[in-house]
């Protein structure tokens, strides 16, 4: 591989994008997977250790401000070693959490994997996101939204596999070991692909700190961002209760209100990127954001489970979008120093997540688990007047393409 003037590496063969890609996508996958896999054994490992409900609440929101934390790991471990070797170390640090989680032999014990596991997904959502935005730069189109696509197949298949361990009678410790398994299997396909962007130990220009311009401008991104994982917390985290209690759903029926937000997310993230070539960014958020907001406002109205089922697959065709693509924009501010615009971003994505569940959970306890859904479709339309942040049209994603050829052909001049 030969060098520009500068010293940055010129543009890699065709085939090389495509294997980043396909390494990319296994890595969403990966954490897609083990982020489900977790989520969905919750309930297993409480009962396993006989938590108390309070002590688990609080558990799961001690792990989640963790999660920060693991971001800016991520960060130093990138500017070190380079997105892929973070990629594959966290993931195989968050198989063996799993394992840990799973064999456990009591609290103090599955406290401290639960927080070596969140350290690895901050650290990994960091390193996903930065590779994604350096390959979509290569690209020069939308290419972010088949990486949530991977990551929410992962998180399906894995919430089928504990379904399908439980309904055998497997032990929990069993079934992460499992989930574990394929995890680290993922982990072992990931290899490393030269892209036209600088990345690496030797790279100086990731050292820059952010400027307060960027910091400006990355909060209509924050604040989309933070509203999304509301959402996606409210929906994931207590939609199966709202359909038990509140709509009289039984214990069977409460569960596909998950799965049918699930499958809104494949779909959404799916067509996201085709979506966005033809129309532009600020059209697709706008009509995502209304989908969201509408869908949720049914979601609260609903009058039975029915429509309720119906109502969570529409919220997750709508917000689904909105995260790739907020990461994919807010990425672009400054592409010489993406993992640490990046690494800043996630903070929102662990607010969200966290308000999210608390609200949803401190209203639902309260019987008011309608109003837990009225208040993040509110929240939802404000997101419209965000989206004029985001890329304008598709000629936005080319631009860091020509200029990274540009560079290489004048690197190749200085090279002869």
């Amino acid at each position: 591989m030969s060098f520009n003037a500068s010293g940055r590496p010129e543009l890699g063969h065709p085939d090389s994008k495509v294997g980043a890609r396909r390494v990319a996508t296994l890595a969403f996958a990966a954490q897609g997977a083990s982020v489900a896999a977790v989520y969905t054994t919750v309930p297993a490992v409480t009962e396993h250790l006989k938590l108390a409900p309070l002590l688990t609440t609080a558990l799961m929101v001690a792990v989640a401000l963790m999660a920060g934390g693991g971001s800016f790991l991520g960060l130093a471990a990138i500017r070190r070693a380079g997105p892929v070797a973070t990629m594959r170390g966290a993931v195989l640090t968050a198989a063996a959490a799993l394992v840990l989680i799973g064999w456990a032999p009591g609290q103090t014990a599955t406290t401290c994997a639960y927080i070596l596991f969140v350290l690895a997904v901050g650290a990994l959502d960091v390193g996903v996101n930065t590779r994604a935005a350096a390959i979509e730069h290569a690209y020069g189109r939308s290419v972010f939204g088949s990486f949530y696509t991977a990551w929410s197949v992962g998180g399906v298949l894995a919430a089928l596999l504990t379904a399908g361990t439980t309904r055998l009678g497997w032990p929990v410790a069993a079934g992460l070991t499992l989930q574990a398994g394929i995890v680290l299997l993922l982990a072992t396909c990931m290899r490393t692909h030269t892209l036209p962007t600088p990345e690496g130990p030797a790279d100086t220009v990731a050292q820059q700190s952010l400027g307060r311009r960027v910091w400006i401008r990355l909060i209509p991104f924050g604040l989309v961002l933070l509203v999304v994982y509301i959402v996606d917390s409210s929906v994931s985290a207590w939609s199966a209760v709202y359909l038990h209690q509140t709509l009289a759903a039984s214990l069977t029926v409460a569960p596909l209100a998950y799965a049918a937000y699930q499958a809104g997310t494949v779909i959404g993230r799916a067509g996201a990127d085709r979506l966005v070539q033809k129309l532009g960014a600020v059209a697709v958020v706008r009509t995502a954001a209304l989908l969201a907001a509408g869908a949720l406002a049914a979601l609260a109205a609903a009058p039975g489970w029915p429509f309720a089922v119906l109502a969570a697959g529409a919220v997750g065709l709508g917000a689904s979008v909105l995260a790739p693509l907020c990461l994919a924009s807010a990425a672009r501010l400054r592409p010489e120093t993406t993992e640490g615009v990046l690494a800043r971003l996630n903070l929102f994505n662990y607010v969200g997540v966290i308000a999210g569940g608390a609200v949803s959970g401190l209203l639902g306890s309260t019987g008011h688990f309608r109003l837990a859904y009225t208040v993040p479709a509110a929240l939802a339309v404000l997101l419209l007047a965000a989206a004029r942040h985001f890329s304008q049209s598709p000629r936005d994603l080319q631009q860091p393409a020509r200029v990274h050829a540009s560079a290489a052909e004048e690197g190749r001049t200085v090279d002869r």
